[in-house]
Parts: structure tokens; C-alpha cells; sequence
């Protein structure tokens, strides 16, 4: 009997929490390739964008993902403000930064339950999640919401942050500390948690540098880059904090990299609580208009640098609006990591690299079985399937296909 397989995973499976399409090549149980096929959450957001006034790009962005609510507008306003050169007050630099750490605290949070469930841990998600809600609890009293903050402006912030819960904040921090303290030991120590992601799913420092890998996906493979470090924005110039690197390059070096980085969150977020007690005046310069020029805005995200560029031509719309998520870098480190491994390695491989598909996919052309390129929009397709299987099925069950 033949030894190689082809296994498609998606474009829905249980372990992909949005679309997306792998095709994977098996020697028996050991990956010889793996390809992914994008094109599955298009929702063409740069080209809203470029149709859309400032002020609405920068709420445009903040729906790419909801986990990463925060970090697209950082890098949006961050791009406006450099074709200018817009300072922004210093209470808004802090109340940024402040934003920026709670969203990355939740999301660390987040992957972390994840991953225990992925692998049969679900103590370890219990727990993560637990943990992970007292801060959207104070995200949402911070910023009116638990995601899609809404709180970045081209000069500013919009909202400023109330003194009264300073306090409240620091208790919230004190128990996630506290917790995740519990729950570090209490995972770490595991000897199956360590034996099952220890060795699995390697990308070297070499080949994390080759294919340009950003984010904990790149500092636990001992590449110490970080652009609140590299290239400091908002406040991170102004708070103490270090860059997490771990050596190991596998999934367990991952973990590792983001729970300490969940410390360092709560050191930078605690400094910039110090910081605005003391620091008053207002929180936006007020812009009237952008010149024609072109800007570049980076922002270090949970996933790791979110880079947008934007072209103006002195109206009051973007003319070109480019966006590269982390995990549009992150995710092709696959190609290293994952070929040669055990099938039963695979998933949690890509799972550990924290993937976000919404952030990463771009539109695709579209080909007939000759190789011509069809021009029909991919909802008139989807009208058509539709109708296609309600005739051939019968309306009541084609609805239960669709």
C-alpha cells in the first residue's frame, strides 16, 4: 500500500478558530510538506479603508480582529502621525501604551487557555481564562468596551483615564500576578505538559531570521527583537521593561516567552498608572488635516510587529492603505517547523506561533480548471452555490447544508 498522503486541515476544523485551508503531504505518519491556501477571510479592509475619511480608517482597522483591537489602530495613528510629524501629548503617550499592555495581558491570557485545550489541558484553559477576565473587566471600564476599544486618534486618545481606578487596576494586576504566578508553577512543573511540548515543532534562530518571523514566535527562538525596544513610540521610551528571549525555538519556548512577557505587561502597566498620577494636561492634539505625503506606523502587538503604510494626497482620505499583520510572517515559518515532524505535532505547531487568519489573508485570483481568471466577485460565486444546491437539493434540505 502507498505511504504518501495528502490530509487537507480546513478550511473549518476544530483547532482553526477562523477559515483557512492547509494541505499537508504525508510520508505515513511524518510530514514531508504542508501548503496553505489563503483567501478564505477576505473582507478587503485596506480598500475600505482608501474609501473611507481618516477618522473612519482608523475604526475601519480596529475590525480586522478583535483580539488584536488595539494594535491596527496603534500602527494606524502611529502612520498618520509620521507623514506630519504629529506629537502627541505625554498623557496620551501613556494612556496608549497602558491600552496596548492590558490588550496584550488578554491576549497572552487567551492563547494560553488555547493551548491547554488543544492538548487536552483543560485545568490550564480554565484557569487562563478565569484570570484573563478581571482584565476585560478593567479594559472595558478603561475604554467603554471589552474589544474594539475605540480609543486611538490621529494626535491622541479619545478618552482619558479616570485616577479613581488606578487603584482597582493595580488589585486586578495584583491578583493576575498572583495567579498566573500559581499557574506557571503549576504547568511548568507538569512533566507530561513539558514532555508533550518540549523538542516539538523547532524553528531554529536561523531559519526564524530567514523567514522574518516577529513576535514570541521569534523571541523564543532566541531573536531579540521588539519594536517598543527597537524603535520606541507612545511610552515605551519611558517605562522600565525587558524583551523575553528564550533559546529553545520549540513550543514550550513559546509558552514560555509569552507568560513572561504577561509580567512584564503588568511592570509597564503599573508605571504607566505611576506616570499619568502625576502627569496632567490634555490627551490629543488636535489635528486639522493631513498633508500629502506617505507614513509608516509599527506597533509591537501581542503577535509581534503590525506595520501599516499610508500614501496621502492631501485630501481627506488615504489614497493607499497597506497592512502586514504578524502573522502574515509568522504563520509560513510552518515550512520549517512543522516538515518532518509527527502529524500529531503539526497542529499544535502552527497553533503555537498564536496564527490570526483574519489579520493575515489577502484577496486572491481566482482561476477556472483551463487557467483563466474569473472576474466575478467571490459573493456573486457564493450567491450562485446557493442557489445551485437549492435547486438540486430542494429548499429544505439545502438549508441544512448551508
Amino acid at each position: 500500500m502507498p505511504t504518501d498522503y495528502n490530509l487537507p486541515v480546513g478550511p473549518f476544523h476544530p483547532l482553526l478558530e477562523e477559515a483557512e485551508f492547509f494541505k499537508i503531504k504525508l510520508d505515513g505518519e511524518v510530514v514531508a510538506d504542508i501548503e496553505m491556501e489563503t483567501g478564505w477571510m477576505h473582507r478587503g479592509i485596506e480598500k475600505i479603508s482608501e474609501e473611507s475619511t481618516f477618522d473612519q480608517s482608523i475604526f475601519a482597522v480596529e475590525r480586522i480582529c478583535g483580539i488584536c483591537s488595539a494594535s491596527h489602530p496603534f500602527a494606524c495613528v502611529n502612520a498618520f502621525e509620521d507623514i506630519d510629524d504629529i506629537d502627541i501629548p505625554l498623557r496620551a503617550r501613556y494612556i496608549r501604551s497602558l491600552v496596548g499592555e492590558l490588550e496584550r495581558i488578554h491576549s497572552h491570557l487567551l492563547w494560553l487557555g488555547l493551548a491547554g485545550h488543544f492538548i487536552g489541558y483543560d485545568t490550564l484553559w480554565m484557569w487562563a481564562w478565569k484570570y484573563r477576565e478581571p482584565i476585560l473587566e478593567i479594559i472595558e471600564k478603561t475604554t467603554g468596551n471589552r474589544n474594539h476599544y475605540a480609543m486611538f486618534r490621529i494626535g491622541g486618545v479619545r478618552r482619558d483615564f479616570a485616577p479613581s481606578l488606578s487603584d482597582e487596576l493595580n488589585e486586578k494586576l495584583d491578583t493576575v500576578a498572583r495567579k498566573l504566578t500559581m499557574v506557571t508553577k503549576a504547568a511548568m512543573d507538569d512533566p507530561v505538559l513539558k514532555s508533550r511540548l518540549s523538542g516539538v515543532g523547532v524553528l531554529t534562530k536561523e531559519a526564524a531570521i530567514d523567514y522574518c518571523a516577529v513576535g514570541p514566535t521569534a523571541r523564543a527562538s532566541g531573536v531579540a527583537i521588539d519594536v517598543r525596544k527597537d524603535e520606541p513610540y507612545a511610552a515605551y521610551d519611558l517605562v522600565d521593561f525587558e524583551v523575553v528571549v528564550q533559546e529553545g525555538g520549540d513550543v514550550f519556548a513559546k509558552t514560555v516567552v509569552r507568560i513572561l512577557e504577561v509580567f512584564e505587561s503588568i511592570k509597564i502597566i503599573r508605571q504607566c498608572i505611576k506616570a499619568l498620577s502625576k502627569t496632567g494636561g490634555a490627551i490629543f492634539n488636535d489635528a486639522k488635516s493631513i498633508s500629502a505625503g506617505e507614513g509608516i506606523g509599527r506597533h509591537e502587538a501581542p503577535r509581534g510587529e503590525v506595520f501599516h503604510y499610508i500614501r496621502s494626497d492631501g485630501s481627506n482620505r488615504p489614497v493607499r492603505h497597506k497592512i502586514r499583520a504578524p502573522s502574515y510572517v509568522n504563520i509560513p515559518t510552518y515550512k520549517a517547523s512543522c516538515v518532518g515532524e509527527n502529524l500529531a505535532d503539526v497542529l499544535i505547531t502552527l497553533a503555537a506561533v498564536d496564527p490570526c487568519y483574519c489579520c493575515t489573508e489577502r484577496s486572491v485570483k481566482m482561476q477556472d480548471e483551463n487557467g483563466k481568471e474569473l472576474t466575478e466577485s467571490l459573493l456573486k460565486r457564493s450567491q450562485d452555490k446557493t442557489e445551485e444546491l437549492i435547486r438540486e437539493l430542494g429548499e429544505y434540505e439545502a438549508w441544512r447544508y448551508l
